[in-house]
């Protein structure tokens, strides 16, 4: 399990890294642009999240899976052979879906902003800052393809080294831009908008930059592998491309899960938001929920991304091995890892929501709003990474066609439910609408898993119980946080009292977690090692 451990660290460091840097960079950015900036931009980064899964077709995960696979039976040549014809396949997809998506910029904007008078953003504005980001896409399947097949050979230094240097180019160019053109040349916040959604295709040039290095660097031991191997299945082509695709396909669907949500919400959320009255509101609590408030809910869930990528190959290598017990063990693992960290981590940012976003982003006189929409979305960040592992692993069992009916089940709730829910219940209805669809989606594949594998849940229950318990005695620190810092500290009114209301309770209620997992031998169990930082913390 260690090597399973040491790469799921790797990548979830890395993605933790690249999240963080996310979260971090829309607080000037906010500053530059407010959430009219902010809405604008999830408007052109939906439909791109969109384009470049579609693109990759689900390829380059698919591609881990299949150079795994044939590793695990000593045919290396096979694996290149799949990585040169996917590498052409990404190249034509990647310009296809450039032109597609520049091209039907303003149908697009068009269903997203209907109304007359929808207020500072109009049908032209989402137009351009779609065709601006839609550059990128030229380049990032081919990128993904070759972080892939790294992968795919148990190498994940590639892919976590190029993914933060892709983040951090990305936020300078795009924090720069936006800065000169705001503050220098007069321009408007659509062109800063613009510009920042072009540093998505500067930030994947860096990220080629350094996997093309690590390329050079590893090509003589790829070399000497396939020089060393004794037999060859020798696939023809036209089976090799049939079999990727019959693992690429569910990666499509899974990968797309929150930017389908959010899709949803762009097509039906400003004209719900308007027909209910709720016109003067509408842009910042879009702002909010899809893209500002959106930044600090997916941390949680960072390291849920880090755990689909990582536990793909070796969960695949047990698979085809027969190794019931060894996947018996990752499969428990897995789950468990997502829930000791998470549950924590979204309570937490439940209970001091309005604390979070203010110190963050500011909007005190709003934080009525921005608050309570933060506090109900950050539950759904366990959803999400629970449907990100679950599929992850019915994936690396030969299930990943069960993946895709489940979040096409839960999505189809969404799409049904999303405008009356909006109706009933503001901006939160959107929110509800995504939390159904994902509890759905969770469930069906939990209960696959329990059936395909027969696994069982009893121990990851048990642990659950546990966990809770602790956000529990958590949860009860906060509250007393603050309510004892609020007889001194203005936390509701200033952002400077927000930031240390939220930097109290975040310590205090850390603290009395991380106490009771480490003293309990929670953490030593779930993460297979004693955790030697927290060794000398509480010595125990």
């Amino acid at each position: 399990m260690s090597n399973i451990i040491r790469g799921t660290m790797l990548l979830t460091g890395a993605s933790f890294l690249s999240k963080l840097l996310g979260m971090l960079y829309v607080i000037p950015f906010n500053a530059l642009v407010g959430e009219t900036g902010g809405a604008l931009f999830q408007f052109a980064y939906i439909p791109y999240s969109i384009f470049i899964s579609i693109s990759t077709i689900g390829v380059p995960l698919a591609v881990s899976k299949f150079v795994s696979k044939y590793n695990s039976v000593g045919d290396y040549e096979t694996g290149m052979r799949m990585f040169k014809t996917g590498m052409t396949m990404m190249a034509v997809t990647g310009l296809l879906s450039f032109l597609a998506l520049f091209f039907s910029a303003e149908l697009l904007a068009e269903q997203m902003i209907t109304s007359k008078d929808p207020g500072s953003i109009s049908v032209a504005d989402v137009t351009f800052v779609i065709r601006m980001v839609s550059v990128a896409l030229i380049v990032i399947p081919a990128m993904s393809i070759v972080r892939g097949f790294f992968q795919g050979n148990n190498s994940m230094g590639p892919t976590a080294v190029s993914q933060v240097v892709e983040q951090i180019v990305r936020i300078v160019v795009l924090l720069g831009g936006a800065f000169v053109i705001l503050k220098f040349l007069n321009g408007s916040i659509t062109t800063a908008v613009g510009f920042a959604t072009f540093a998505a295709f500067i930030g994947a040039l860096a990220s080629c930059v350094v996997l093309y290095i690590y390329w050079r660097k590893r090509k003589p031991y790829l070399t000497k592998q396939m020089q060393q191997q004794q037999y060859t299945y020798d696939i023809p082509t036209k089976s090799l491309i049939a079999e990727l695709f019959r693992y690429a396909g569910p990666f499509v669907l899974v990968g797309l899960a929150i930017p389908l949500y959010q899709l949803v919400d762009s097509f039906t959320f400003e004209r719900a938001m308007v027909a209910s009255g709720r016109q003067d509101i509408w842009e910042f609590s879009f702002a909010v929920i899809s893209n500002y408030g959106h930044k600090l809910v997916i941390i949680p869930i960072t390291l849920a991304t880090g755990l689909s990528l990582a536990i793909i190959p070796a969960m695949t290598k047990s698979f085809t091995q027969r190794n019931r017990e060894l996947l018996t063990k990752q499969v428990n693992q897995t789950l468990q890892i997502v829930l000791v960290l998470v549950v924590p981590a979204i309570i937490g940012l439940s209970l001091l929501s309005g604390e979070a976003y203010g110190s963050l982003f500011g909007a005190m006189k709003r934080i009525d709003v921005s608050g309570p929409l933060l506090g109900l979305y950050a539950p759904v960040a366990l959803f999400f990474a629970l449907y990100s592992v679950s599929s992850a692993i019915l994936q690396s069992v030969n299930q990943q066609n069960y993946a895709v009916i489940s979040l096409l089940i839960g999505l189809l709730v969404k799409i049904l439910f999303n405008i009356q829910l909006i109706h009933m219940f503001g901006a939160k209805g959107a929110i509800i609408g995504t939390a159904l669809a994902a509890i759905i989606a969770v469930v069906l594949n939990l209960y696959r898993i329990k059936t395909s594998i027969d696994f069982s849940f009893k121990q990851t229950f048990k642990r659950t119980l546990l966990i809770l318990i602790f956000v529990i005695f958590m949860a009860i620190t906060i509250w007393l946080t603050k309510f004892v810092g609020g007889m001194f500290i203005p936390y509701e009114e200033t952002r400077t009292g927000a930031t240390i209301m939220l930097a109290l309770a975040v310590l205090t209620g850390g603290t009395v977690y991380m106490w009771f997992a480490y003293h309990s031998t929670l953490l030593e169990r779930v993460l297979g090692n004693r955790i030697r930082f927290l060794d000398r913390i509480f010595s125990r």
